[in-house]
């Protein structure tokens, strides 16, 4: 479940940068949210069943977070104009 909280805040974060940028689209919202949480949570049942989970769930938050961050820069940069 946090893995899934994680890939729906990428999904959030990536919206807000897009309706900022001005290319916002519903669709492509919705589909990158569901996408996002059903990969991640594929992902983290996948290395469960491997038997290395903690590692893969480590991965999935490391590669959202550096996208969550990096979202999160372009909104920063946008709303200060900085």
């Amino acid at each position: 479940m946090p893995i899934a909280v994680v890939a729906a805040l990428d999904a959030v974060f990536g919206g807000l940068r897009a309706m900022l940028d001005g290319i916002f689209d519903d669709k492509v919202f919705v589909v990158s949210f569901l996408s996002n949480v059903v990969v991640a949570a594929l992902i983290v049942f996948l290395g469960d069943k491997l038997g290395v989970g903690a590692q893969l769930s480590t991965g999935v938050v490391v590669v959202l977070g550096i996208r969550i961050f990096s979202n999160a820069a372009a909104i920063r940069r946008h709303v200060f104009r900085a």
